[in-house]
């Protein structure tokens, strides 16, 4: 009955201050004045319906009273609605994320006594709002526990939740996890026809192609969104994205269109400087600004950049992401200055800033940061440390190929998750015999070791796992390729010895006839059995030796293409097996094929040089480069990976020496046997 004639009063309230306009200091001084409880409430949601979204002070501040006293009248499904209210304001606009999660956690103690999954669940999503900014992984976990505790009813708010989830372990560099997620929220957006927020699922995945390393399938997909953006006059995600561009090139070096992405993205800030977290954009922009001028060495700039946003940061006090760039360009910039002893107080800042929030690549960059600063003052074992920490990182992050790098991911993540029992239970242990002090350290002590020896043991036997991986990989590569020239060879045979001697035969009856255009396509039909069999297996190889195959393969490419040959040959008859030779042929065969296809070369040089113990094949062009790391990791890029597993087969080492707009030379070195 108090509940009914709560939620009555509460009704009643609302359509008065529809039929009054009353100004919102009335009501401020109408609070203090009721004696009862119930009214006193009533009185309170005015002011916080007449303050929303205009006064975020007195919001905040009549939205906690509001909620106490709820609690005190057992009203815990309105202290739930208000406590989800606040939670945005309090998190973004006072940048207070802990003080929001301690609300809310009042609130969930109460939780047994919430019957609406929307509530319920609703707690859980805008607490992990609040933890996004301060632990991912606890952010993580209350989002799966607001998935589970919505009901059917709620699907638009599990799919908030899959997003946001993919959001966290896209940061955390956890890929399978965000895929699934993000694929999860888009089905039930698309579902719902919600096309803005299926463009924000899309938006996530986006993200996963950058720090996946496939920059140019992120750009792409980007230049989609950013047109997207704009028909949705949707600024703050503008800004974001923007930034973001900005931020793949500065990881591919290209500075100069960093700095212009930059400038888009803080035009587009400064033009709309009413959208949500316009101080952590601001923070974002000018500390990558600061940052670039300093490692350039131009100090004076750097320093202009960081004075506009040195009075905000004890404003964003609690906003991990800004912090990390601002601390990261202060410590550039002091080292600039060859300030190194400030320099390290904040890049260690950086550090701890990027660690807590568990991003990979801010961790990254403040360990190589510590190494320099660390260097310059003559630390020389700390620098040595963080480097190896920052070259390890580094390793484990970009020299991977997609298929390794989401197994790599998951292992670490199960091998956390064990980790974390084992410090669970070592934890449960001290607790036990905190009586006895030294044999509570004994008990530390064994339980460290332990670890340790587990942990040592789990890295031994992944490293075993992947590289018995890796040689099981190079071995079937290896068969495969035997198995595919064995069945070539077969196949150019069959068109040789049966087809062609077939069309020979037409030939013969229709020479008496004296029907030369039929005779002429059977001609034809005969050369181009002749070349596809030829294609198929080089048959040159037996007739002509390797030596003359390769120089008749040049002639050929020299007669009936633009493309300029020269080459200086020596003869390497009879060094080799013939399956050898075999693979030396295609391995000059497919080189040059690239070259052709997409190289846009105007000339080539080929040379084949005969020493004691070795033989060295080098092809070069003059065409448009490539970058290489780029072209083996792509999957749909066969011939480099071709090429690396023949070389492999003949025990060979194989040199790549390509950029972009400056040609490209492969070079192979093959041991006599």
């Amino acid at each position: 009955m108090k509940k009914f004639i709560l939620f009555f009063l509460i009704g009643l309230n609302c359509l008065c201050t529809l039929a009054q306009n009353k100004d919102i200091d009335y009501y401020k001084e109408l609070v203090s004045t009721q004696k009862s409880s119930l009214d006193k409430l009533v009185v309170i949601d005015s002011v916080l319906s007449k303050s929303f979204r205009v006064d975020t002070d007195t919001f905040v501040r009549y939205s906690i009273m509001y909620i106490e006293l709820a609690k005190e009248l057992d009203s815990i499904d309105l202290a739930a609605k208000k406590a989800m209210n606040l939670q945005f304001p309090l998190t973004v606009y006072k940048n207070d994320p802990i003080k929001s999660i301690k609300i809310i956690d009042g609130v969930l103690a109460h939780k047994y006594k919430i019957t609406d999954s929307f509530l319920l669940g609703g707690l859980y999503l805008k607490r992990g709002g609040a933890n996004y900014k301060l632990d991912q992984k606890q952010a993580v976990e209350d989002y799966t526990t607001a998935i589970e505790n919505f009901g059917a009813k709620d699907s638009v708010y599990i799919a908030d939740a899959h997003l946001f989830s993919g959001q966290v372990y896209s940061n955390m560099g956890k890929f399978v996890p965000a895929g699934e997620s993000y694929n999860k929220a888009y089905k039930i957006f698309e579902a719902l026809n919600d096309q803005e927020y299926m463009f924000y699922a899309k938006q996530g995945i986006v993200v996963m192609f950058s720090m996946n390393g496939f920059y140019e399938k992120a750009y792409e997909e980007r230049q989609k969104l950013f047109e997207t953006l704009k028909g949705f006059k949707n600024q703050q995600y503008l800004v974001s994205e923007y930034y973001n561009q900005a931020f793949d090139y500065e990881k591919t070096g290209n500075y100069k269109k960093m700095l212009f992405y930059l400038d888009k993205a803080n035009q587009a800030l400064e033009t709309h400087k009413t959208i949500t977290n316009y101080l952590q954009n601001k923070v974002l922009i000018n500390s990558k600004y600061a940052g670039y001028y300093a490692e350039k060495g131009i100090t004076e700039k750097s320093g202009e950049y960081l004075s506009k946003i040195d009075t905000i940061i004890p404003k964003v006090s609690n906003d991990y992401f800004a912090l990390s760039a601002y601390n990261g360009a202060k410590a550039k910039y002091l080292t600039s200055l060859n300030n190194n002893r400030e320099a390290l107080e904040f890049a260690n800042k950086k550090l701890e800033n990027t660690s807590n929030i568990g991003l990979e690549d801010g961790i990254m960059e403040s360990h190589l940061l510590l190494s320099n600063i660390h260097e310059k003052v003559g630390n020389y074992k700390k620098s040595l440390s963080h480097k190896e920490s920052y070259i390890k990182l580094k390793d484990s992050i970009y020299n991977r190929g997609t298929a390794n790098a989401l197994a790599y991911y998951q292992t670490l993540y199960e091998t956390e998750k064990k980790e974390k029992e084992l410090l669970e239970t070592t934890a449960n242990i001290r607790l036990l015999e905190k009586d006895n002090e030294s044999f509570k350290k004994l008990i530390a002590l064994v339980s460290v070791g332990v670890l340790l020896l587990f942990g040592v043991f789990l890295l031994f036997r992944n490293q075993k796992e992947l590289k018995l991986n890796k040689i099981r990989q190079e071995r079937f590569s290896q068969k495969l390729i035997v198995s595919q020239e064995e069945e070539r060879k077969r196949i150019s045979k069959d068109l040789h010895d049966s087809l062609g001697q077939q069309l020979l035969l037409i030939k013969n009856k229709i020479v008496p006839l004296k029907d030369e255009e039929t005779k002429k396509m059977v001609d034809d039909a005969i050369d181009e059995v002749r070349n596809i069999s030829r294609d198929l297996h080089p048959f040159q190889l037996q007739e002509m030796g390797i030596t003359r195959a390769i120089e008749h393969t040049l002639t050929k490419i020299d007669e009936n293409t633009t493309i300029f040959i020269s080459s200086e040959i020596e003869n390497i008859d009879n060094l080799f097996t013939p399956e050898q030779e075999v693979n030396i042929y295609r391995i000059v065969q497919e080189s040059l094929n690239n070259i052709i296809k997409h190289a846009k070369a105007e000339a080539s040089k080929v040379s084949v040089k005969k020493f004691s113990k070795n033989i060295i094949i080098s092809v070069k062009d003059n065409g448009v480069g490539f970058d290489f790391s780029e072209k083996y990791q792509d999957i749909k890029s066969l011939g480099l990976k071709t090429l690396l597993e023949r070389t492999k087969v003949l025990d060979g080492q194989m040199r790549v020496f390509s950029r972009k707009n400056t040609g490209t030379t492969l070079e192979f070195q093959f041991p006599i046997t």
